[in-house]
């Protein structure tokens, strides 16, 4: 399932009526907090996905790997130091799914090293 840009109709308002205007072009998925069933609020009229999140405030407790999948395993995307903001917008199971700050990496980190801010 890919991602897709939405964009106005011509004329009318962005409260009017939007378009889809097709397959969008590949996302950073590395910086884009978007993924195919979830994106963040503030991509809403952006990216068309079936649900938008409003981030949830948390900083590591504790240093932790910030992981492409949620999986032990899973290659890493960044090393992240205690005390790093962390914007959960996907709680499932152990992990938390979401962006480092406002605008740094996507990706997956444990939930038992984060707390909320």
């Amino acid at each position: 399932m890919g991602i897709f840009f939405v964009t106005a109709v011509p004329g009318q308002s962005f409260l009017g009526e939007l378009a889809l205007t097709g397959p969008s072009e590949k996302l950073d998925d590395a910086h884009w907090p978007a993924r195919g069933d979830l994106a963040h609020i503030r991509l809403a009229g952006r990216v068309f996905v079936p649900y938008y999140a409003v981030p949830m405030a948390y900083t590591l407790a504790l240093a932790a790997a910030l992981q492409t999948a949620p999986r032990e395993d899973a290659p890493l995307r960044e090393a992240l130091p205690a005390g790093t903001p962390f914007n959960v917008l996907d709680i499932a199971g152990r992990w938390g799914w979401g962006q480092v700050g406002e605008d740094g990496c996507v990706g997956y980190l444990p939930m038992a090293a984060l707390r909320r801010a």
